[in-house]
């Protein structure tokens, strides 16, 4: 009778809280991150070459990989989330190698339902930015956007950390922030800065968090049921709307006056700003996506702010996803997907967006499957 009056949200709790080593999952517990904002140049294309085909920028790709007169080519300056040691915010904490794909993702944010996330948060940046997550349980001290909430100037110091100041953000982990039973093991839920949406994200600041079951939890909150994971942000990444446009115009292009700044989206000079990226790089240079015959992979995707509609394709392989067998998902701005796949076919296969735009102006990249 006992059992039968509890939740599910009770049930998932009472078995963390009571879970010992090797048990069916952690301790809920109090998960820190030290992130900053810092302002870095980034280059979409560091090769300077076309790496799915194995060959040199060819037509519409050399005005997108290089600079010239009107135009700023292929590196800009960006702020993004970048994880720290500690609060003084002095020594970066290195990527693992297993995340080297995350690109110009923030770090990432991992926790288990029932856990506590704190994001301490410093601003290197020149621009007032904040840390808005989706998914997770906060008040108005913890949510990271501004607008007319009625809510005291108390509660308002976390819409937007000046620069050179730290503000500490604090979101519970609810069952409702957990996966369902048709997701598995894990949920996916992102966060970016939501002072300017737009000119925020398109400057870079945006990241992903991933939830546990804690009855499928390891002790670092990893997923028991998964050998490796991948996020993927298909992100159409609009330059010409970052706080940095004019920074980048005048530091890049080789003459800064003949450069159109009011180009619309029907103009080439727009769209040569309009990076089509996979985790913020093009044509091939998305780093790390390795794995073996008969692993159990997770692959997390999502799409960006922008008028964004993709479709991920995987080549030479097949995934399980929202209920059914595929090998292409559907994305729109923001959305988030998760699909599963034990891949069985050795090899290095393209993976891309599939639509036509996307994929000629960069949004492509390679996996490769081990025996």
């Amino acid at each position: 009778m006992i059992a039968r009056s509890l939740s599910r949200a009770g049930l998932l709790l009472l078995g963390a809280a009571c879970a010992a080593p090797g048990g069916p999952g952690p301790i809920p517990q109090t998960r820190t991150y030290y992130i900053a904002a810092d302002e870095v140049n980034w280059d979409y294309i560091p090769t300077g070459l076309n790496q799915i085909r194995g060959d040199s920028l060819q037509g519409v790709e050399v005005l997108i990989g290089t600079s010239g007169s009107d135009r700023i080519g292929r590196v800009y300056r960006k702020a993004l989330y970048r994880e720290y040691t500690d609060s003084t915010f002095t020594t970066l904490k290195p990527r693992a190698p297993a995340w080297e794909h995350l690109g110009y993702l923030g770090p990432m944010i991992r926790a288990v339902v029932g856990d506590t996330i704190r994001v301490v948060f410093h601003n290197n940046a020149t621009q007032p930015y904040s840390v808005h997550p989706h998914g997770v349980f906060y008040d108005k001290a913890s949510e990271g956007a501004g607008y007319n909430d009625g809510s005291p100037t108390s509660d308002r110091g976390d819409d937007g950390v000046h620069p050179d100041s730290t503000y500490t953000y604090t979101w519970t982990v609810p069952e409702r922030a957990g996966p369902t039973k048709e997701q598995g093991s894990t949920a996916m839920w992102m966060y970016h800065s939501h002072v300017n949406e737009s000119k925020d994200v398109n400057a870079g600041l945006i990241g992903v968090m991933l939830i546990t079951d804690p009855l499928m939890a390891k002790a670092d909150g990893t997923p028991n049921d998964v050998d490796r994971e991948f996020v993927i942000s298909f992100s159409e990444i609009d330059e010409n709307d970052s706080w940095y446009f004019e920074h980048n115009i005048n530091t890049f292009a080789t003459d800064p006056a003949s450069v159109d700044r009011n180009a619309t989206f029907a103009e080439l000079s727009y769209n040569l700003n309009l990076r089509e990226t996979m985790n913020g790089y093009q044509y091939g240079h998305l780093p790390g996506l390795t794995m073996k015959v008969g692993e159990r992979v997770r692959w997390y995707t999502m799409g960006a702010t922008n008028f964004e509609m993709h479709a991920p394709h995987w080549h030479g392989q097949t995934l399980t996803s929202r209920g059914m067998r595929t090998d292409v998902l559907s994305l729109v701005a923001m959305e988030m997907a998760t699909a599963d796949m034990v891949p069985d076919n050795p090899g290095t296969w393209m993976f891309h967006c599939h639509v036509g735009f996307h994929f000629v102006f960069g949004m492509g990249g390679m996996f490769t499957v081990t025996e």
